[in-house]
C-alpha cells in the first residue's frame, strides 16, 4: 500500500523553535543562583603537578569555590575505557588538560580567578609520535592501565572487540590481528605487490554549540545534569561512574543539541561541574570557549595506515595486508570500547581471499580523539580507496575497471569474511561513473577520481510511549534527544502515517532519564533503524489498548474491531466511533509504552554503498587544488523523508570536503597550534563544488520500513575520490591529508 506521509519531504518539526530562538540549549536554562564555571589548562604536554596555589583565587569577590585534582576523588572517566580523571591528579598527559576549576558569580569573574591560579609544574619527557611513542624506551603514559575500569581479562566480542591486559607498561594499549585465508600465499601468488602508506589527520567535529552541561544537586544528593549528550543515559552512567555514586541518583535532562557530528557523546565538563555545584552548593553551568574546543576537545584522530596488496596482471587482488596505527592522544576516555571502527574497513568490500588486518591503539602526550562522523571509517577507506587506485595504475587498469573485477557480488564474502543480501556495489558504482561524465573529454589540469565505502545501519535498544488524548492528539514519548539528524520529524511521521493522524496533531514528549532503565541514543548510524523499529512496536500496541477500551466502554466485540483513523469501527455491528469522542466523554487517556531491540550483537545482514566521482582543477605553478564537481550515488531502500535523506548526503559530503582540502587540527610540540575558527579552516559554501546526488534503489533493508543507514557513508569516500583526482589530474600522489596546495606544490616540483 502506498504511503501518505512517510516517504514525502517533511520539514523539522522542531525547526519552527530553533530558528525563532524559542529552544533552550543547556547554556539558556534559567536556573536560580546558577554559577559559571572555568577550568584551567595545563601548558604542558607532560609534566608532574608540584604545587597549586589557589589562594588568590579564593579571595576574589564573587568566587564561590576553587577545586583541584585532590578535590575530586580517585574516579575515573570515560566512555567504557575510563582512564581520564575530572582534573589531573599529580600529573598532567597533554598540553590542554584540566588542572583546576573554578565556581564564580559570572563568567568574567570565573576567568579572572583562573588567571589567579599558580601552578609549579616539573616538565617531564613527553612523546608526540607514535612511531615514537610505540618503541622500547619511550615515556610510557599509564603505569596503571591494568587497573583502569574496561579492561577485561578475556576477549570481546568480534576481531577488534575486548581490551586486554598489558603483559607490561607500553604506550601500545591495544594491539589485536585478525588472519582470513593464507596471506603468505596470497602474496606468492601475486604478479605485483603494491605497498604504500597514508596519513590522516585531527579533525574537529565543528559544531555550532561547544560542550556545555548544567548540574543542579538537590538537598537529598539527587544530581540534575542537562548537557548537550546525544546518548542521555550513557552520559549518566558515564558520570555516576566516575564521581562514584548509583546511578539511580542521577537524573539527565532534556536540552537541545546544537550540533554533534559524532563529538557530543560524552564531556570531561560532566564530572567537573558536578564537583564545583557540591562544593558551592549552587547549580553550576560550565560551556567551553571555541579556544577550549580546539585544545581540549575530542577530535578525529591521527591515524598512520600501512597497506601491502597482492595483484595479478588480470587485476584480481589475492592478499591484502593492514596495518592500522592509531593516535589515540593522552586518553582513551571518549572512545567505544577504548577502541574506534575502522580497521577492518581498510579491506572494504572487496574479495580478497587472503587478508590480515592488525590494529594498535597509541596513546601519545597529544589532544586525546573521540568519535567524529564515520569514526576510524574516513581515515581507512582513505588509505584503501588510494591504495586501490594505486593497484590499478600498477596493473595498467582503469581505477573504475579495477574496482568492477573486484567487488564482491551477491553471495560472496568480503575481504573480512562478511556476506550481505542484496549487495548493490557495482551498481551504485556505474550510477555514479555515468551520472558524473567520468569518461567525458576532460582539458589539461582536470582530473577525476572515484571512490567508494559501505556501512551497514548500527542497532541499539529503544523506547517510547503513544497516548491517545481526550483533546484529540497523540503524544508520542521518547528518551531521544534528538542531535540534529531529524529523528523527531522521522518518528512523528511514521506515528501519523501509521494512525493516520495529522501531524499537527502529534505532540512530542521528551522523557528525562528517570523514564526508562536504558536508551542507546543517537549515534552510528542506529536512529533510525532503533527508532522506526520502537515507533511501528509501539503504535501496535497503542491500538491494540484503544480498541481493548473501546470494547470495553462500547460493549462491542473485541475481535470485530479496527482503527480507521479518528474513528474506532465494529465490522459486525456495522458502528462507528470517534475515539476522540469516547475519550472526552469518559476523560480517559490510552496510553502505551514499548522498549525495542535492534541489531545489537549482530552485523546488519545489509549494507548502504556511497560510490562518489570527484573532479578536480590543479593548478600546476602553485599547487592549488579547486573541486569543481562532486557526484555521490547512494543504495537506497525506503526513504522516511526525502529532504533529510538528502541533507544528511550534503553535509556528510562537506565534513568530507573539510577533510579532504583544508582542516586540521595542527600539534605541533604537543601543543594545538590552530586555537580559532579563524586559524582551524572549516567549508564554507564558497568552498563548496557543484553537488550531484544518484539515488540507486535497493530491495531490501532493515526493520519494518526496509530502509538503509544515511548519517555516515557520504562522508568517507569523499577525501579519496578528491586524492584520486588531484593524481588524474597532475600525476602526483598525496597520501596525507589535508591535500595542500603546499604539499601538491612540493610533490610536483620533487
Amino acid at each position: 500500500m502506498a504511503m501518505q506521509v512517510v516517504g514525502t519531504s517533511t520539514g523539522r518539526v522542531d525547526g519552527v523553535e530553533k530558528v525563532t530562538g524559542h529552544a533552550t540549549y543547556t547554556a539558556d536554562l534559567p536556573l536560580q543562583g546558577v554559577l559559571w564555571g572555568k577550568a584551567l589548562h595545563s601548558p604542558y604536554a607532560h609534566a608532574r603537578i608540584v604545587s597549586i596555589d589557589t589562594s588568590e583565587a579564593k579571595k576574589l569577590p564573587g568566587v564561590f569555590a576553587v577545586i583541584t585534582g585532590e578535590d575530586v576523588g580517585t574516579g575515573l572517566f570515560g566512555s567504557n575505557l575510563r582512564d581520564l580523571p575530572a582534573l589531573a591528579r599529580g600529573v598532567v598527559r597533554f598540553a590542554g588538560e584540566r588542572v583546576a576549576a573554578v565556581a564564580a558569580i559570572d563568567e568574567d569573574t570565573a576567568q579572572s580567578a583562573i588567571d589567579l591560579i599558580d601552578v609549579e609544574y616539573e616538565e617531564l619527557p613527553a612523546v608526540f609520535d607514535l612511531r615514537e611513542s610505540m618503541k622500547p624506551g619511550a615515556p610510557v603514559l599509564h603505569d596503571a592501565f591494568n587497573t583502569y575500569a574496561g579492561v577485561t581479562p578475556t576477549p570481546g566480542p568480534g576481531p577488534f572487540g575486548g581490551i586486554l591486559p598489558l603483559q607490561a607498561p607500553s604506550n601500545v594499549y591495544k594491539l589485536q590481528r585478525d588472519d582470513r585465508g593464507d596471506l603468505d600465499k596470497g602474496f606468492a601468488e601475486a604478479d605485483l605487490i603494491v605497498e604504500n602508506t597514508y596519513w590522516t589527520q585531527r579533525q574537529h567535529q565543528g559544531y555550532l554549540e561547544p560542550q556545555s552541561c548544567t548540574v543542579q544537586i538537590d538537598t537529598d544528593g539527587r544530581v540534575n545534569l542537562w548537557a548537550a549528550s546525544k546518548m542521555p543515559h550513557a552520559a549518566k552512567g558515564g558520570l555516576a561512574e566516575s564521581i562514584e555514586i548509583e546511578p539511580a541518583h542521577v537524573v539527565v535532562h532534556h536540552t537541545y543539541i546544537g550540533g554533534d557530528f559524532g563529538g557530543k557523546g560524552n564531556s570531561i565538563l560532566l564530572p567537573i561541574c558536578y564537583f564545583l555545584a557540591k562544593a558551592t552548593g549552587h547549580p553550576v553551568r560550565m560551556v567551553n570557549e571555541y579556544l577550549e574546543e580546539l585544545l581540549s576537545g575530542n577530535p578525529r584522530h591521527e591515524t598512520m595506515v600501512h597497506l601491502r596488496s597482492g595483484v595479478k596482471k588480470d587485476g584480481r587482488l589475492t592478499a591484502h595486508q593492514v596495518q592500522f596505527y592509531v593516535n589515540s592522544g593522552a586518553y582513551a576516555a571518549f572512545k567505544p570500547g577504548g577502541i574506534i571502527f575502522g580497521p577492518e574497513q581498510c579491506a572494504g568490500a572487496y574479495r580478497v581471499p587472503n587478508t590480515r588486518i592488525e590494529a594498535a591503539h597509541v596513546y601519545t602526550n597529544t589532544v586525546p580523539g573521540g568519535y567524529m562522523r564515520g569514526p576510524g571509517e574516513s581515515q581507512a577507506v582513505f588509505a584503501l580507496e588510494s591504495q586501490i587506485d594505486e593497484c590499478a595504475k600498477a596493473v595498467g587498469l582503469d581505477p573504475v575497471e579495477f574496482r568492477l573485477r573486484n567487488l564482491v557480488d551477491e553471495g560472496e564474502e568480503t575481504a573480512m569474511g562478511i556476506t550481505f543480501e542484496g549487495v548493490r556495489g557495482k551498481e551504485t558504482l556505474r550510477a555514479a561513473i555515468e551520472a558524473s561524465g567520468y569518461n567525458d573529454p576532460k582539458p589539461a589540469n582536470v582530473g577525476r577520481g572515484v571512490a567508494i565505502g559501505e556501512r551497514p545501519p548500527g542497532g541499539g535498544i529503544g523506547n517510547a510511549s503513544i497516548t491517545f488524548t481526550p483533546e484529540g492528539n497523540v503524544v508520542l514519548g521518547t528518551p531521544i534527544f534528538d542531535q540534529g539528524s531529524g529523528t523527531y520529524t522521522i518518528m512523528e511521521q511514521i506515528v501519523s502515517e501509521e494512525l493516520q493522524v495529522p501531524l499537527e496533531r502529534i505532540k512530542l514528549d521528551v522523557w528525562n532519564t528517570d523514564a526508562v532503565p536504558f536508551d542507546s541514543g543517537v549515534a552510528g548510524s542506529w536512529a533510525a533503524r532503533v527508532a522506526t523499529g520502537t515507533i511501528h512496536a509501539v503504535v501496535e500496541e497503542a491500538k491494540k489498548e484503544l480498541l481493548a477500551y473501546a470494547s470495553a466502554q462500547m460493549g462491542w466485540p473485541a475481535d470485530t474491531l479496527s482503527l480507521r483513523g479518528d474513528e474506532i469501527v465494529s465490522s459486525a455491528l456495522e458502528e462507528r466511533v470517534a475515539w476522540r469522542e469516547l475519550l472526552r466523554r469518559t476523560n480517559h487517556s490510552v496510553t502505551a509504552k514499548t522498549m525495542h531491540v535492534a541489531g545489537i550483537g549482530e552485523l546488519s545482514h545489509v549494507t548502504g554503498f556511497c560510490a562518489q566521482v570527484a573532479e578536480v582543477e590543479v593548478d600546476p605553478e602553485t599547487g592549488e587544488v579547486k573541486l569543481t564537481k562532486l557526484t555521490t550515488a547512494h543504495d537506497v531502500g525506503r526513504i522516511l523523508n526525502p529532504i533529510g535523506h538528502q541533507g544528511q548526503i550534503n553535509g556528510g559530503i562537506v565534513a568530507g570536503i573539510g577533510y579532504a582540502l583544508m582542516e586540521e587540527l595542527r600539534v605541533e610540540d604537543g601543543r594545538v597550534t590552530n586555537l580559532s575558527l579563524g586559524d582551524y579552516k572549516l567549508p564554507t559554501v564558497n568552498d563548496l563544488p557543484e553537488l550531484k546526488t544518484v539515488l540507486v534503489a535497493a530491495d531490501g533493508g532493515v526493520g519494518p520500513y526496509e530502509i538503509k543507514g544515511i548519517g555516515e557513508g557520504p562522508t568517507t569516500p569523499v577525501a579519496p575520490a578528491i586524492a584520486n583526482a588531484v593524481a588524474d589530474a597532475c600525476g602526483v600522489r598525496i597520501r596525507e591529508l589535508p591535500i595542500t596546495a603546499e604539499k601538491v606544490y612540493e610533490a610536483l616540483k620533487g
